[in-house]
């Protein structure tokens, strides 16, 4: 019996937005402990397009082997259309959303892009009813990472980006710096940090100075015109959401004891430089959890924390969203549109 067929975005060789193919896929087949999700929308995540390059951002040692057609994307929401037989806690018509098979898809097992695609049932959360597909489509990689950054981390895998577990540190009454504040971790960060009670500083460029203020910063920098480590003393915590080897320049802004986490840590190198001002320099891999999807959900549901939508793409033309990515000065988050 043949195959059923879906659309999905396949690329077939490494390279930029023009490798993404519009085609004809099989559809997955449901394993034990499984659902099969019918996708509404996909949201964008910069792991996309470091797949769809084949990493050139690590050292080649580090890179997943990959193996072609590749379908990219990990966040996802849609309604459930096949269930496992082993699986209680959804059923056929349930609204979902999740992050798939991160970070152990890294190679390309989360394939999201796609009108249906597989997920683990302990991945899957109800979609928050408050918001609609493309909203919640915009949320599990972005805030999970927030959230397992400053709220809990919600695993107990080792950490491969240090020895040591990362923990998560007080917000109540403290000073927050988030670099790259308009963001798609970003703008969570700032959201989560006023949330339990701190203080926010958001940097980012001009354009964004209403539109993190409506999301609850105190103070905003424009890093276009004013580097904000030359202006900012005595935090307590630096979220710096773009990271990467210019992370360092933040420790300067911190207090003895503060702490500074890069979301993308790859490159920092002035950790001999922490440790005589006495800042703790800690970073996490976000991982899937349908759990604390679930968790999330409900301040989603009530507005606590609202996902800003940069722009949509039909999913036919997910070479143009990744164009829109490469052009930066995201506000919020893309997301694909599966009709």
């Amino acid at each position: 019996m043949p195959a059923r067929m879906m659309k999905a975005i396949r690329q077939h060789e490494f390279g930029g937005p023009d490798v993404l193919r519009y085609e004809d896929a099989p559809i997955p087949d449901v394993r034990s402990g499984e659902v099969r999700v019918r996708v509404h929308a996909v949201g964008l995540n910069p792991p996309d397009w470091y797949l769809r390059d084949g990493y050139k951002m690590l050292p080649p040692e580090w890179r997943p082997p990959v193996q072609f057609p590749v379908i990219l994307g990990t966040d996802i929401s849609g309604v459930v259309e096949a269930v496992a037989d082993d699986v209680k806690d959804f059923s056929v018509g349930d609204e979902v959303y999740a992050m798939v098979r991160f970070p152990r898809g890294l190679a390309g097992d989360s394939r999201a892009y796609a009108e249906y695609v597989t997920v683990p049932a302990s991945e899957v959360a109800r979609k928050p009813v408050g918001i609609d597909h493309v909203h919640a489509a915009g949320a599990p990689m972005s805030l999970l990472t927030a959230w397992q950054f400053m709220i809990a981390l919600g695993h107990n895998e080792p950490n491969p980006l240090q020895p040591n577990r990362h923990e998560p540190v007080p917000l109540r009454d403290r000073i927050v710096l988030v670099n790259g504040a308009a963001g798609g971790v970003g703008h969570f960060a700032v959201q989560i940090a006023k949330w339990r009670g701190a203080r926010v500083i958001a940097t980012a460029s001009g354009k964004n100075d209403a539109f993190l203020r409506d999301l609850g910063a105190d103070e905003f920098i424009d890093y276009t015109k004013t580097n904000p480590e030359n202006v900012v003393r005595s935090v307590d915590l630096v979220i710096d959401a773009v990271g990467g080897p210019t992370t360092g320049r933040f420790l300067r802004t911190l207090k003895r004891g503060g702490a500074l986490f890069p979301i993308f840590p790859l490159g920092f190198s002035d950790g001999e430089e922490a440790a005589k001002l006495g800042v703790t320099v800690s970073a996490t891999q976000v991982r899937s959890s349908g759990a604390q999807l679930a968790e999330v959900a409900r301040v989603l549901d009530d507005g606590t924390i609202r996902v800003a939508i940069d722009s949509t793409f039909p999913l036919a033309d997910a070479r143009k969203a990744h164009e829109r990515a490469a052009k930066g000065h995201i506000q919020g988050k893309i997301v694909l549109t599966v009709e």
